[in-house]
């Protein structure tokens, strides 16, 4: 079992938009890959509530059976198709792979 784990920071007024509509519209298109991918095994993501300058804004926490299978979501179009919407509005972003 392979661990995907990755967090952003979210720009204010990336695209016209606040902070916090880009999160929610980062959650939904993350969200959505659990139907279009079939070897996710699990997909959560969640939208930070507290208010500290360490903290990150939007984590992704994904599950995946093997190495070779986080590989095929990483390459896979349907996430590649975000790549660009996430470079234009984070300001950082950090992540962790592990196996289980």
């Amino acid at each position: 079992m392979v661990k995907h784990i990755v967090m952003w920071t979210v720009k204010d007024g990336a695209l016209g938009k606040s902070k916090k509509e880009n999160a929610k519209k980062l959650k939904s298109m993350l969200e959505a890959l659990k139907e279009k991918i079939p070897f996710i095994k699990k997909l959560e993501v969640g939208i930070n509530y507290a208010a500290d300058e360490a903290a990150f804004d939007v984590v992704l926490y994904s599950e995946f059976e093997s190495r070779a299978d986080l590989e095929m979501y990483v390459a896979h179009p349907d996430h590649q198709a975000l790549k660009d919407f996430i470079i234009d509005i984070r300001e950082k972003r950090c992540f962790v792979d592990y196996e289980i």
